[in-house]
């Protein structure tokens, strides 16, 4: 049988799917929807291998409407346009059951593309039901966000995943032939990451990996066949966290020639470019912060344009800002600032504001010395003068430490000079 495990066991029913009782059990949201016959356009947010794209073939099935769909990946405004024809004329006028259009990862949709759904689904030619990965109220617009319900897919648990294994080995037609006896399930569940396909992809390589009548499932067994069957974890998105944790790090160790290596990766592996943007932006700021305040700004034009023109030119951009990124200098002083700042907050709890640093918008406020000792210090020589503006609990607390950098060397510079003996670096 050549049919993938994973795709063998894929619910047909709302009583074969797997947790997600608040959408698909007998009082969930989905469930008494397809009783009353109303199934809203939707968008089904979860993590990878939870069953979204069989959630939006359940419910076509079960609502028995047609079923187009689409991958964001590789569709674009011309496919959508052709697919929503093909749904205005197989929906009829007088009919309510409106045909369904799936589009999966429509978080990779541009905007552009996003624009072409809201007519189809404002008149209700189709029911539109999106799959994404992401929070969708930063990756689908707001027009169609707004006429979608949003539905939010829970990770599976371990019982869940324990479930689903059991069930292969009982009743799945090629498993249930061979004794197979689950002893530890720990390593199995880790190396999924939750992914039930991932999680059967590998259950199913082991299986056809041993040759006995007898297979004893232990973490041992699945640590060995897994190593030596790597390739299975080097596909697109499998190495999602490795990939993007080895990115950052040849950008923080200033090497843009593995910068762009691992970038290429997550290319050619399918990984959303706006992600990627994203964890740039995170960088120019934590990474490398006031020793060059112009990465920051790269990194925004960057996440701005790879939302506008997509891949294939998306590349050339995401390689423009690693690059530069890479060959910045680096300093995580604003990072360690803040965080330590965040620390002292959460020891000291609400510390109260000093008098002098109050707003007094009322003659009451006046009265009562509310921001009475102020020193405005434009009213000062090079407009500043040495005041206290921590509570009095914390005073004199250093928390920013400029980097050692030529740009943070300025500031701290003017630190010392403006601040003489409390900032003494």
């Amino acid at each position: 049988m050549n049919t993938p495990l994973a795709e063998r066991l894929r619910p047909t029913t709302l009583s074969d799917y797997i947790s997600q009782q608040h959408l698909v059990g007998p009082q969930g949201a989905l469930t008494q929807g397809l009783k009353q016959g109303l199934i809203p356009s939707m968008i089904l947010w979860g993590p990878p291998g939870i069953g979204k794209t069989t959630l939006a073939t359940i419910i076509a099935k079960t609502s028995d409407r047609p079923f187009y769909n689409l991958s964001a990946i590789n569709s674009g405004v011309k496919d959508v346009r052709e697919v929503i024809e093909k749904a205005k004329q197989s929906g009829g006028l007088f009919t309510t059951k409106n045909p369904i259009l799936f589009i999966d990862e429509i978080h990779r949709f541009s905007k552009s593309q996003q624009d072409s759904l809201l007519q189809a689904v404002e008149k209700g030619w189709v029911t539109l039901i999106g799959a994404t990965t992401e929070n969708p109220s930063f990756e689908v617009i707001s027009a169609l966000l707004s006429r979608c319900q949003v539905y939010t897919l829970n990770p599976f648990e371990k019982k869940d995943l324990e479930d689903l294994l059991q069930r292969a080995i009982t009743t799945d037609e090629v498993l249930s032939s061979i004794q197979i006896r689950l002893k530890e399930t720990e390593a199995l569940i880790r190396l999924s990451g939750g992914d039930a396909r991932k999680l059967l992809n590998i259950f199913e390589l082991i299986i056809n990996s041993e040759s006995s009548e007898k297979i004893i499932i232990t973490n041992k067994l699945v640590t060995e066949k897994v190593q030596n069957n790597a390739a299975l974890y080097d596909k697109s998105g499998d190495q999602h966290y490795d990939i993007i944790s080895a990115f950052i790090k040849s950008i923080r160790g200033s090497d843009p020639n593995a910068a762009v290596y691992w970038l290429a990766r997550m290319l050619s592996g399918g990984e959303d470019v706006k992600f990627i943007a994203r964890r740039l932006l995170i960088l120019a700021s934590e990474d490398i912060g006031n020793a060059n305040p112009t990465a920051l700004v790269m990194a925004n034009s960057t996440m701005q344009a790879v939302a506008s023109i997509g891949m294939p030119d998306a590349r050339i951009v995401l390689s423009q800002c690693a690059t530069y990124l890479a060959c910045s200098p680096k300093s995580n002083a604003a990072y360690q600032a803040i965080n330590a700042a965040m620390q002292t907050v959460k020891n000291t709890g609400n510390l109260s504001v000093p008098l002098d640093l109050r707003n007094a918008p009322t003659k009451l406020m006046k009265t009562l010395g509310y921001g009475e000792e102020y020193k405005y210090a434009h009213n000062y020589d090079q407009n500043f003068v040495a005041q206290e503006f921590l509570p009095k609990e914390i005073k004199s607390t250093t928390f920013y430490a400029p980097g050692d950098n030529a740009r943070e060397q300025t500031q701290k510079d003017f630190l010392k000079h403006r601040w003489k003996d409390k900032y003494n670096y």
